[in-house]
């Protein structure tokens, strides 16, 4: 079972930076995707930043010039830099792996998730 670990949250002050990484444990040199999603008190999780396997990044409207994903596949960590934090930032931030099998089976897999809060 591929297990995802994410850290790096915390709490930050309005136009802080803070650095979220998720390890994986097995290659993600194997998965067709990876991202990193974010869900606030009483609102639906919502995507914020993928990186394909060819290095294609996609980004949320709100946080593009602000935040960079990047991936290491030596380490086989996918990182989420954050700059210039702001209070709507606030969630709980989850890493996500998906894998596409030859047959068409797509798998989904999530970390734990990690705090992020920003003071204003």
């Amino acid at each position: 079972q591929v297990q995802l670990v994410e850290s790096g949250g915390g709490l930050v002050q309005t136009g802080g930076s803070l650095r979220l990484s998720c390890a994986a444990s097995e290659s993600i040199s194997g998965f067709d995707r990876m991202g990193w999603y974010r869900q606030a008190p009483g609102k639906q999780r919502e995507l914020v930043a993928a990186i394909t396997v060819t290095g294609s990044t996609n980004y949320l409207d709100s946080v593009k010039g602000r935040f960079t994903i990047s991936r290491d596949n030596t380490k086989n960590t996918v990182d989420l830099q954050m700059n210039s934090l702001k209070p709507e930032d606030t969630a709980v931030y989850y890493c996500n792996a998906v894998r596409t099998r030859t047959s068409g089976f797509r798998s989904s897999y999530w970390g734990q998730g990690t705090q992020v809060t920003v003071s204003s």
